[in-house]
């Protein structure tokens, strides 16, 4: 059987023919990335790991060497297996304090983009939480620009909550200088959070650079925790969002990077499905 077919009968088989039937171009045209927090609990053999990566097709990862390699073995682990890091992540604690280490480490791994995942906060996210990170990244993304590196903040949903006219990721955005601070948009997060992630990216053209390729199981009522049990997460095309759409906006606010990230312990199974449906997409 043709691997056409192949594909045809997995998507069938989970309610995702329609989309394998379009025609026209491929929606999506980039390199396939992964988050690597996809793989924490299996990082304890980093060989088998990366092998699993490489039969995926990706070639990109978001992350830094696990534990139990150094980053030199790590850095030729990923060069004899043609992948490369072009993102790393930082706690938002130790960049505020010192970025220049931040700055050093970018450079090691030689990539322009370094990610922040959480501002801390209290039960709930508040406009003076918002006002606090507006300054520190404000701060901090000048240090990292200085150095030609882009600071990408993801929201996890939290930031959604209302604040004057907007939100306070409005805030956040309208606070922030364009020039020093970017955004990584975590479409599952935001979607979870009560946003529109492709509404998102257009009304924040240029301030987005990256992606994580992520849906959240049906039925999962939205909410400003930023959080969810991980097994809602679930292969893109089976959940909630409106993947193409948003893979329509990505494409045209010129999203550089796209990184899948699946917390689910079924990830192995589900992100063969999510590379199928999204390579099944068409303009």
């Amino acid at each position: 059987m043709k691997k056409s077919s192949l594909l045809l009968c997995l998507l069938s088989a989970l309610g995702l023919s329609n989309a394998f039937a379009q025609s026209g171009k491929p929606l999506f045209d980039h390199p396939f990335g992964v988050q690597a927090y996809t793989y924490r609990n299996s990082w304890g053999n980093v060989a088998a790991t990366l092998d699993t990566i490489k039969a995926l097709g990706i070639t990109e990862i978001e992350g830094e060497n696990p534990n139990g390699v150094t980053p030199d073995d790590f850095k030729k682990m990923l060069t004899d297996r043609g992948i490369t890091i072009t993102s790393i992540g930082a706690d938002y604690g130790a960049i505020t304090k010192d970025p220049e280490a931040v700055v050093k480490q970018a450079k090691y791994w030689n990539v322009k983009y370094v990610m922040v995942a959480w501002i801390p906060h209290g039960k709930e996210f508040t406009i003076d939480d918002a006002k606090k990170a507006a300054a520190d990244f404000n701060r901090v993304g000048k240090v990292l620009a200085d150095n030609g590196i882009m600071l990408c903040y993801h929201a996890h949903g939290y930031e959604f909550g209302k604040y004057e006219n907007g939100t306070l990721f409005d805030y956040l955005a309208k606070n922030t200088d364009p020039k020093n601070l970017y955004f990584e948009l975590d479409m599952m997060w935001a979607f979870h959070g009560g946003a529109d992630p492709a509404k998102l990216l257009y009304k924040y053209k240029g301030r987005y650079k990256l992606i994580h390729l992520k849906d959240i199981r049906k039925g999962v009522a939205n909410d400003l925790t930023g959080g969810t049990p991980q097994v809602n997460d679930v292969a893109l095309g089976t959940g909630q969002l409106n993947v193409p759409e948003i893979l329509k906006a990505a494409k045209a606010v010129g999203i550089e990077h796209y990184y899948i990230e699946d917390e689910s312990p079924n990830h192995a199974a589900q992100i063969p499905v999510t590379i199928a449906y999204i390579k099944s997409l068409k303009e």
